[in-house]
């Protein structure tokens, strides 16, 4: 089994932005959905445009330098 940093995909309300992809980002992601499907044992990849937002989340969430400059701006998640 393969140790990916996402897990599960879940839903919430979205909102709504348009944004281009390189083809190649594309790609990685489409592969990265196939990859996660067979390793959760389903038969169907997730649509791969729904694993931004928790890479996003995790990529932030882990950004040691990012945390630190929000803690100190006093922000906040909502």
């Amino acid at each position: 089994m393969t140790k990916l940093k996402l897990d599960t995909i879940e839903d919430d309300k979205p909102v709504n932005r348009m944004v281009k992809f390189p083809g190649a980002v594309y790609r990685d992601l489409t592969a990265y959905a196939e990859v996660l499907a067979k390793d959760s044992g389903k038969t169907t990849a997730p649509d791969p445009i729904k694993l931004v937002v928790p890479m996003l989340q995790r990529f932030m969430a882990t950004d040691k330098a990012f945390r630190k400059a929000r803690g100190q701006f006093g922000q906040t998640r909502s």
